[in-house]
């Protein structure tokens, strides 16, 4: 009896804490767009220009990028600059692999550009405003690996393909939530690609 209460109580406060990261997680300043054309297979959306901190890495793959990209990035906004100043995490934190290596991005929060942002003290973190594009998305749930990436940007890109829409550029994957939280999930792939409204 004392076990199935032990256990009990366990859950009760495992599904509390899930509850209060997957809130938290719909507060988090998300990097803006609009839809553009939205069906059952996809979204095409604009991104305006928004500035980024972005880490490059030898690294080919999603294991090798997350761990010491993260690492650097979460150091720079939790005040590794030289005001030591804290900044505010945003959502998505963006990914970039190839063969040729790879760049993870944390998109900074909307009151910051290149000239107000806190300047990294790790000289590798470079801060740069990114292109306005249009983007094909799609999504998927749970945890991120190199298999399911590379699954979903396939089945994107042949999406893009059989509907003749021109792609422009590298893949990126897109996550949302931190890495304990276990439910509520959400991942995009992210292709840019050419459109006209």
């Amino acid at each position: 009896m004392k076990v199935l209460y032990i256990l009990g109580t366990l859950s009760i406060i495992y599904f509390v804490f899930q509850s209060f990261i997957s809130i938290n997680a719909l507060k988090t300043e998300k990097q803006k767009f609009r839809v553009v054309f939205k069906d059952a297979e996809l979204e095409i959306r604009y991104y305006p220009a928004a500035t980024m901190a972005t880490i490059y890495s030898e690294s080919t793959n999603y294991k090798g990028v997350a761990n010491n990209g993260f690492r650097k990035l979460a150091g720079f906004i939790f005040g590794g600059n030289k005001e030591k100043q804290g900044i505010s995490m945003t959502a998505p934190v963006r990914m970039n692999m190839s063969e040729k290596g790879s760049e993870m991005s944390f998109v900074m929060p909307d009151k910051y550009d290149e000239h107000n942002l806190p300047k990294p003290n790790d000289a590798s973190i470079h801060i740069h405003q990114s292109t306005p594009q249009y983007a094909a998305v799609i999504s998927f749930s749970g945890y991120a690996t190199d298999e399911k990436i590379t699954s979903y940007k396939n089945k994107l890109t042949d999406i893009l393909n059989s509907r003749k829409i021109k792609i422009l550029g590298a893949y990126n994957f897109l996550g949302y939530n931190a890495p304990y939280q276990f439910i509520g999930r959400t991942n995009e792939i992210s292709i840019p690609v050419e459109w006209k409204e």
